[in-house]
């Protein structure tokens, strides 16, 4: 054997140990799920089934708890992407420009981060909730302004989502506004000082320099907004508690959750067809934003 050739060897032993963490971890459950997709009529007890087919990705489709929570999922990524990724830019570049206390703002910004995302909810559902002893702080606020109380978490389905959305876009802030504000940082200086000397004005620098210069981050925190949002279930259960379906706020990840665990469980093959078609929507919004980004985020 070579030397190239042990080399090679050699490399490929040192990646064995991580190879054998996916293979078992990630390779092995994705062919699972698939195989459970594919087998019809499938009893979790007698682990038996009829035969294979696409019988389960045609229920799931027709299933209304399945298309309640597609339509949940969709209006939460389609209102909380965009908005946090906004407001998250808005706050760092104000953050940039702050000089004294500059650390201790971006440590209160990223303190929810840290939390845990149900004692957030609990926070959350309190400040909303109208309860025999008050109507929520948020009701309280808007009696001050004169405007009557809301029945927010057991009212109609649009005051549900905006406080789904309100909640959403309040946890995932921290780490955007972090990413951003380091690749604010980055940018180099000399650009601005260019800039200046010219006289151009600050919104053309922010359009020209800055947006361009962080556009690779912006990319990057959008598509992984899109994912984090598209499993989206943690945070619905902090506010409206375990029996989503009920409160009409389930998702995707908390059918496929349902199908195998809820009340309604004890049917892999579903949870797994439901779980393809997670995967396929966001791998196809994944490449629409990768065909997007080639005209709009410049890699220096």
């Amino acid at each position: 054997m070579t030397v190239m050739g042990k080399k090679g060897m050699k490399g490929w032993l040192y990646l064995l140990p991580a190879l054998a963490f996916l293979g078992a971890f990630m390779v092995y459950p994705l062919i699972d799920v698939c195989i459970y997709s594919v087998e019809e009529g499938y009893n979790s007890a007698s682990q038996t089934f009829f035969g294979y087919g696409t019988y389960n990705f045609g229920y799931v489709l027709r299933d209304p708890y399945f298309l309640r929570a597609i339509k949940n999922t969709f209006i939460l990524v389609i209102i909380t992407v965009p908005l946090s990724t906004i407001l998250a830019l808005l706050i760092s570049l104000a953050l940039s420009a702050i000089k004294p206390l500059k650390e201790l703002f971006q440590t209160i910004y990223f303190l929810p981060y840290v939390t845990n995302t149900l004692a957030v909810g609990l926070v959350f559902m309190i400040l909303f909730q109208k309860t025999p002893y008050s109507d929520g702080l948020v009701n309280m606020l808007l009696k001050a302004f004169g405007m009557s109380p809301v029945e927010f978490l057991e009212g109609t389905y649009a005051a549900k989502m905006l406080v789904m959305c309100i909640y959403t876009i309040w946890v995932v802030l921290p780490f955007k506004i972090l990413i951003l504000t380091s690749a604010l940082a980055s940018v180099n200086p000399m650009y601005y000082k260019a800039a200046r000397v010219d006289g151009t004005s600050s919104f053309r620098i922010f359009w020209k320099i800055t947006l361009p210069m962080i556009s690779p981050m912006i990319f990057y925190l959008v598509i992984t907004g899109f994912i984090g949002a598209f499993k989206a279930y943690s945070d619905e259960v902090a506010i409206f508690g375990t029996n989503l379906n009920e409160a009409g706020m389930n998702t995707i990840v908390g059918y496929i959750y349902d199908r195998l665990y809820g009340e309604g469980g004890g049917y892999p093959s579903y949870a797994s067809a439901a779980a393809l078609i997670l995967f396929v929507i966001v791998l196809t919004i994944t490449c629409i934003n990768l065909l997007i980004s080639r005209k709009n985020v410049h890699y220096v």
